[in-house]
């Protein structure tokens, strides 16, 4: 699989584009006009450095509005065409990307446009120089890349074929089955892009809210799957107009965009039947094997924990780092760090094959994490995510492998639990990459998004689970000017009041809750006056929905991190999400 991504893509200098490019393992870019414009150095000094670096230019993109013109236009516009045409002899590549013309065609006339076509191509002849033609969603009488095809084919020009992008196709509805009539030495190129379902103008939402593949709603694997029956054998190549990935750092955005093209490929490789790409098959996590916090003084959590009813487990054998838990709910608290705040630093997940889950990460690009380990300690494979937190596998029972290694506690807990959920978020610029790290990598699927009210405005929230649900990840994403919403993690039990009442018995004082949250509670469910009294006298939270009930509390906050206690009655799957605007609220007015 030969890879390649367009310039446009990544923030900063075109310079700085290619070595980051070069970094995330590219096989080639396509150079934008723009880039190049804006760049001091000249061609020759382009193509050298992407020689040194090992990468193709692939393709000079984009040249606009050239066909369904006045003859004079049109003439003007091959004055144009040989002028870039120079400019790519100069950059040593030989396809150019030809956009339908959006802008100021004047006749949709498909003898006009096929001559003009031609001429076109006829001149790129000359010099050595291939065509690529791409039916723009906007163009303004060529916008189906169905059209653009029997232009092409009618214009027959050895020179001349089409370009395929799926954001175009994609986003007017049309049938991507028709690809496969299109001969694959005639698909020039292939440009790929991911877009969340938006009912907006198609042109800002291309510009805007493209996203890589594995973020947005496109089945961007039926898409490729039509593209490679037709016999395409170029480059996979990313073209993503998005404001964000244009801020954010560019070595970062570069791994981020290669990993999805890996994703892509390898799913619609299974989705076929093909051998390659041959990436492990993502090992489905079996439940939460663990939940880690690091700061250099965690005693604040250890008073919580104990406050709650975990059972202090003890002291690593080797490391300054102590063990929580209450059934199969296990905290470890890692105090080999300098910050001081507590933070959600490592998730660890059971699977079948830790090797093999490992092995997967790797191929998709993911930093592999070290720690010492001495002799007689099990060594657990990971991989750090984009923001630093690291993703650990275990194939073993932790009782006897990894949980040997901690003594001087005691086994038994005020309750039994288990990893309910682990509630992490990002900022704005961090949140589609974590998105896809989570699917790709972590091999959880991604639930429909929902927005939270806050203090501060919408909280953007997305679900990542396993299939039965016995891992789930809620990932929040603040609006751009509020701050980072905490962490937590929760814990389920089976009876959520008895365990407020015993931690309240140990000295724990929950999230004050306001008196009119209650009132409009009553007025929701209108519960029992037992149940509600309970429920106010211990400051919890409730919610009911057609299959079942949640009753659920929250500590203090400590740093970035505080912990939930939840109850799921019946077949409650949900989160308390009407609740969510009342924890915000509240933790803001204890901050």
């Amino acid at each position: 699989m030969n890879t390649s991504v367009a310039t446009v893509c990544l923030s900063g200098g075109l310079v700085e584009k290619l070595h980051a490019c070069a970094v995330a393992g590219f096989d080639g870019v396509e150079i934008m006009d723009a880039d190049l414009v804006a760049a001091p150095e000249s061609p020759e000094e382009i193509r050298a450095l992407c020689d040194r670096l090992g990468l193709r230019i692939e393709m000079f993109q984009p040249f606009r509005d050239a066909e369904g013109v006045d003859d004079t236009t049109f003439a003007d516009n091959l004055r144009r065409a040989s002028a870039k045409f120079d400019v790519m002899e100069r950059l040593g590549t030989d396809l150019m990307l030809l956009c339908s013309n959006a802008g100021t065609a004047t006749t949709g006339d498909e003898d006009v446009l096929v001559r003009q076509l031609g001429a076109f191509a006829d001149l790129a002849a000359e010099r050595g120089i291939r065509v690529a033609y791409e039916a723009l969603a906007w163009g303004r009488h060529v916008d189906d890349y169905r059209d653009a095809w029997r232009l092409v084919e009618r214009a027959d020009r050895p020179n001349l074929g089409i370009c395929l992008d799926s954001f175009h196709i994609l986003s007017r509805g049309h049938d991507p089955a028709d690809i496969e009539r299109i001969p694959g030495e005639k698909i020039l190129f292939l440009q790929l892009a991911d877009a969340p379902a938006l009912d907006m103008d198609v042109l800002q939402w291309s510009r805007h809210h493209r996203l890589f593949p594995g973020e947005g709603d496109f089945d961007l694997t039926g898409f490729l799957g039509h593209v490679l029956r037709a016999g395409y054998t170029g480059p996979l190549s990313l073209e993503v107009f998005n404001d964000t990935f244009r801020q954010t750092d560019v070595v970062r955005t570069a791994a981020h965009a290669r990993r999805s093209l890996t994703w892509l490929a390898d799913r619609t490789a299974a989705a076929n039947g093909w051998s390659e790409p041959r990436i492990p098959a993502p090992k489905e996590a079996r439940g939460v094997d663990f939940v880690e916090v690091a700061g250099s003084d965690l005693h604040e959590i250890d008073q919580l924990l104990g406050q709650l009813g975990f059972a202090f487990r003890g002291l690593h054998q080797s490391k300054p780092v102590r063990l929580w838990s209450a059934g199969t709910a296990r905290i470890i608290l890692n105090e080999q760090v300098r910050a001081a705040a507590p933070r959600l630093s490592a998730l660890g997940l059971t699977v079948d094959d830790a090797r093999s889950a490992a092995a997967r990460a790797s191929a998709l690009g993911a930093d592999p994490v070290f720690r010492r380990t001495y002799r007689g300690e099990v060594e657990l494979r990971a991989v750090a995510s984009p923001d630093g937190t690291e993703v650990y596998w275990n194939d073993r029972d932790p009782e006897e492998s990894w949980i040997r290694e901690f003594s001087g506690g005691e086994a038994r807990a005020a309750f039994a639990g288990t990893i309910d959920h682990v509630n992490v978020s990002y900022p704005w610029q961090e949140f589609d990459e974590a998105v896809l790290f989570m699917s790709s990598v972590v091999g959880l699927g991604a639930e429909p998004p929902a927005d939270v009210p806050g203090p501060r405005g919408l909280v953007r929230s997305q679900v990542m689970r396993s299939r039965d649900g016995v891992v789930r990840l809620p990932m929040n994403l603040a609006p751009p000017t509020a701050p980072v919403p905490h962490r937590h993690i929760a814990v389920r039990v089976d009876d959520a009041i008895a365990v407020a009442r015993g931690a309240q018995e140990r000295g724990l004082r929950f999230l004050p809750i306001p008196a009119n949250y209650y009132d409009d509670v009553q007025a929701r469910f209108a519960l029992d006056d037992d149940v509600l009294g309970a429920l106010k006298e211990l400051g919890l939270l409730y919610d009911r929905d057609g299959d079942g009930e949640f009753i659920h509390f929250y500590t203090p906050t400590f740093g970035g991190l505080f912990l939930e206690i939840v109850e799921r009655r019946g077949g409650y799957d949900g989160y308390g999400a009407p609740n969510a605007p009342v924890r915000l609220s509240a933790q803001r007015q204890v901050a």
